[in-house]
């Protein structure tokens, strides 16, 4: 996003051949929240690409300290908020840790603090994407039938999308590479949230193997993952007209223009 959100974020997209955009409104790592500029604002809103928010690493709906949850929510709250600034179409979430908590309390407290948030939204809100994990620790969603419980607690609110991570999925135990793992994993995806629930495909390749619960992005192709699966991806019909946005290593534009360029021929 060097030289603002828009100019720095459609320049970059530009010289890698996007034809989506993931950005963040404030700095992924804290809590703090950064001020709108109006015409950076304007050229994402204006732009033809379709543009997504990320927001904080560290919201966490699910955690016992109340600190963290009342940051949480106001983190998302801004994110949405600027999200709808910029015309993005959603805000990925992290599904987030019950910590040291029962899972029961942490999908009780979603119920409470979270689903207020989505009922105060107007109706054309961007969405909010619920991105399950990688399976580490006490996460209170990794394999996609664990999205059933938090869409029941969100009462299956009509705001309510999944950002499924490719990496996440295939370190959670979804055997991307076996015969019809794909399949057999889109499906049970469409089977615990209804159809047209899915709106993003974050497209990373896995350092690790699978079941593994690292979350280690790879390249396109140059991980544990494959290209094969990718192009299965790109197939499968509950994927038509989703975005796909990488969040693949390197810090050039260099190996982000290699994976969009291996996805736009496995897509052929």
């Amino acid at each position: 996003m060097a030289g603002g959100l828009g100019t720095g974020g459609l320049k970059y997209a530009a010289e890698i051949g996007a034809e989506a955009l993931q950005v963040f409104v404030s700095n992924p790592r804290g809590w703090a929240q950064s001020a709108s500029k109006p015409e950076e604002d304007a050229l994402l809103r204006e732009s033809e690409l379709p543009v997504y928010v990320h927001a904080s690493y560290l919201v966490n709906f699910g955690s016992p300290n109340p600190e963290t949850l009342e940051k949480s929510i106001s983190s998302v709250e801004h994110a949405m908020e600027r999200a709808a600034a910029i015309g993005a179409l959603g805000v990925v979430v992290h599904t987030g840790s019950a910590v040291t908590q029962p899972v029961e309390a942490a999908m009780a407290q979603i119920h409470e603090r979270l689903l207020p948030l989505l009922e105060s939204l107007p109706e054309d809100a961007p969405g909010l994407l619920l991105e399950p994990m990688a399976g580490q620790g006490a996460m209170l969603c990794a394999t996609v039938d664990q999205l059933g419980p938090y869409f029941e607690a969100l009462e299956h609110h009509p705001l309510l999308g999944v950002c499924l991570d490719t990496c996440h999925a295939f370190a959670a135990g979804h055997d991307l590479t076996a015969e019809k793992g794909v399949a057999d994993t889109l499906d049970a995806l469409v089977e615990t949230v209804g159809e047209d629930r899915l709106k993003l495909i974050h497209a990373n390749d896995s350092k690790d193997v699978c079941g593994s619960r690292k979350d280690r992005h790879e390249n396109i192709g140059k991980g544990h993952i494959g290209e094969r699966p990718f192009a299965e991806l790109l197939g499968h019909p509950a994927v038509a007209g989703v975005p796909f946005i990488i969040e693949t290593p390197g810090r050039s534009a260099e190996p982000h223009k290699a994976d969009i360029d291996v996805l736009k021929l496995l897509r052929g």
